[in-house]
C-alpha cells in the first residue's frame, strides 16, 4: 500500500523541473509557513503555496533571466492556477558556469 506524499506540491515541481530542465542542482524551499498569517491566504488550507527555487541548468545558456524565468512558469502553468496551488515563486535560475563563478566568488570573501 503507498503512503501519500506529504509534499505532493513540491514533488510535482521537483518532477516537472528535473524532466525538463535536467538540473545539476535543484533546491526546492517551501516557505508557505512565513506566509500562513496573510490576509489572502487566510482559509487557505494547502500548506505548498510558497516557493523559492534555486536551479542549476545547462538549459538556460544563452538566455536572460526572463527568458529563464518564463521557462519555470511554463512547466508549472498548471500548479500555479489551481485553486490552493503555487501563490508565489522566488526563483534563482544559473548555468553551471554561473554557479561555479559565483562558488569562487564566494570563496574569495571568505577568504578575505
Amino acid at each position: 500500500m503507498a503512503t501519500q506524499s506529504m509534499t505532493p506540491m513540491e514533488d510535482t515541481m521537483r518532477m516537472k523541473i528535473t524532466e525538463a530542465l535536467k538540473p545539476t542542482a535543484l533546491e526546492i524551499f517551501n516557505d508557505s509557513h512565513l506566509h500562513s498569517h496573510h490576509k489572502a491566504m487566510q482559509g487557505v488550507t494547502s500548506k505548498e503555496t510558497h516557493f523559492r527555487v534555486t536551479i542549476t541548468s545547462e538549459a538556460f545558456a544563452s538566455k536572460m533571466q526572463p527568458a529563464r524565468h518564463r521557462m519555470v512558469y511554463a512547466l508549472l502553468k498548471d500548479e500555479m492556477a489551481q485553486e490552493g496551488g503555487i501563490h508565489a515563486l522566488q526563483l534563482k535560475t544559473r548555468t553551471p558556469a554561473e554557479e561555479e563563478r559565483q562558488k569562487q566568488k564566494d570563496a574569495l570573501a571568505i577568504e578575505k
